[in-house]
């Protein structure tokens, strides 16, 4: 097994070695349970959904008006016999039973099944009624040169066809993924299991939010945008706190994370450079690596496995916005690997900079922006101000991340930049 992770050194990463390397740390997905439709929002499919029905399953009405057989070059030659007897009325959730015959029509509504022998539907509004002195009912088209065969009329398995693949293994279930698996009247669905992410807190200045900041304290940010974080990529959080600085505390926690998740995250006190209880905890219980990745915010990065099951562990920066921005960058295609799903870059889009932006050759730079689309519809983006790694303020007004390439020493008002846009609840 190569552990690319701890055979990197201390040299500089580039932000695409570091997402290789991390993605290492696992095999692949995580085993397939069968979870009930109604819960499986957000979950990623473990098998293709094949469909086990046309859908529709017949063909049907798009419109309310008529079902007709529409003889062929009526309207444009010969209006006059644009009139068709009405001789049923037929609902949706009814199928019909009988055939039209020629000069027939039947009522029909959106959704309800075409009888045989209908092969278009003229709406409601296109349409006159007449009633016959034998109380016969006759529907008179408007404007017959407008229709033509077979319009208004959804094909049975014109959506999905029966035996077609209607969503792929790996496809993460959204609302609109939901809709189409209920239309083929799955009940349940095989999904990969949640990946299960442990996040803990170390440090005595660290205070829980809703407790007396002592003088010298600082309230506990990371741990709560790194749960979102975590959460928003699909996976279950198992919440480990704020540990003292205690070597024995640690290591329980740490052992507690080795046999009950699939991945433990810190941010802070694992650098090179510390000495603390969580690197000695940390060393004494599997293989810890460091390096840097060639990005600002977000460069120092701790790589290890605990336990006997090698359970992997990532030490993200301590600074706030340093945190998301490498979460985003490294971990959340892990996440994405443990759910089966595609593994992609995060995506990208072009806009143009309303400012001159600073930058330095040799590394990615991540600027918090707001991106927007001007009244040509081009896409401008500006930064959302100062940039610091511990302005949380700068995550919060953003809707991107503006990305600056390594080759790139500056950029100066009005040249193109690549963005990557940001989740967002509206």
């Amino acid at each position: 097994m190569t552990l690319s992770c701890f055979e990197l050194g201390e040299r500089m990463l580039a932000v695409e070695e570091a997402r290789a390397a991390v993605l290492a740390l696992v095999a692949g997905a995580l085993p397939a349970e069968a979870e009930p439709l109604a819960m499986a929002h957000g979950r990623v499919l473990a098998q293709d959904a094949v469909s086990p029905i046309d859908v529709p399953q017949r063909t049907n009405a798009a419109m309310d008006g008529i079902a007709v057989a529409w003889p062929a070059g009526l309207g444009q030659e010969n209006t006059a016999s644009a009139r068709f007897r009405r001789v049923a009325e037929i609902h949706a959730g009814h199928a019909p039973t009988y055939e039209l015959a020629p000069g027939q029509c039947a009522g029909i509504t959106t959704g309800a099944p075409l009888p045989p022998g209908a092969d278009t539907v003229i709406m409601r509004e296109q349409l006159a009624v007449e009633e016959g002195a034998d109380g016969a009912r006759w529907a008179i088209v408007d404007s017959p040169e407008r229709v033509r065969c077979g319009q208004n009329v959804r094909r049975a398995g014109e959506d999905i066809a029966r035996g077609a693949v209607a969503l792929a293994a790996g496809t993460r279930i959204g609302a609109a993924e939901l809709g189409l698996l209920a239309s083929l009247g799955r009940a349940e669905v095989m999904v990969h299991r949640r990946p299960r992410v442990a996040l803990f807190s170390t440090g005595d200045e660290v205070t829980a939010p809703g407790e007396t900041l002592p003088e010298a304290g600082i309230y506990d940010a990371n741990r709560y945008s790194l749960m979102a974080l975590a959460a928003e990529h699909g996976a279950e959080v198992l919440d480990l706190g704020i540990l003292p600085d205690s070597r024995e505390a640690i290591a329980a926690a740490l052992a507690r994370a080795a046999s009950e998740a699939d991945l433990v995250i810190t941010s802070g006190g694992v650098s090179v450079g510390d000495a603390d209880h969580t690197r000695a905890a940390l060393a004494a219980r599997g293989e810890l690596g460091f390096w840097k990745i060639a990005i600002r915010p977000g460069r120092p990065l701790a790589c290890g496995r605990l336990g006997l099951r090698g359970v992997p562990f990532l030490g993200l920066p301590g600074n706030p916005v340093a945190a998301m921005v490498t979460f985003l960058q490294v971990v959340a295609p892990l996440l994405a690997k443990l759910q089966g799903r595609a593994v992609v870059e995060p995506p990208r889009l072009t806009a143009i900079a309303e400012q001159a932006l600073k930058s330095r050759v040799g590394r990615v730079d991540l600027l918090r922006g707001v991106y927007h689309s001007d009244a040509d519809g081009r896409l401008r983006v500006a930064v959302t101000g100062a940039q610091g790694s511990g302005i949380l303020s700068s995550m919060v007004q953003a809707n991107c991340l503006i990305e600056i390439a390594a080759e790139r020493a500056a950029v100066t008002a009005g040249e193109a930049v690549t963005l990557q846009p940001l989740f967002r609840y509206p």
